[in-house]
């Protein structure tokens, strides 16, 4: 049997934020929904995670190409960027 997925009362507020800002942050508390409620949003989007270290190393190394490789995509969805928000503010 396949997922069921309930519509969260935050979507109609993550789609007028993302229609106003060229980013958007989406907090909480581990396990609650979040990349769940970003990916059901934004199917079109690309993924990422960056829990994963040769990816994260990947991306530290090389921060701009990282974002360059997303250009083509309507847009981009980065899981756990916070362990390496450093890097990508300074690219």
């Amino acid at each position: 049997m396949g997922k069921v997925l309930i519509k969260r009362t935050l979507q109609a507020q993550l789609e007028k934020l993302a229609q106003q800002f060229p980013v958007v942050a989406v907090l909480g508390p581990r396990q609650s929904g979040k990349t769940t409620l970003v990916q059901q949003v934004f199917p079109n989007y690309g993924y990422v995670s960056l829990e994963d270290l040769d990816r994260r190393a990947a991306v530290q190394a090389d921060p701009r190409g990282f974002l360059a490789s997303f250009a083509s995509t309507a847009g981009l969805i980065i899981d756990e960027i916070q362990l390496i928000m450093a890097t990508l503010i300074n690219a």
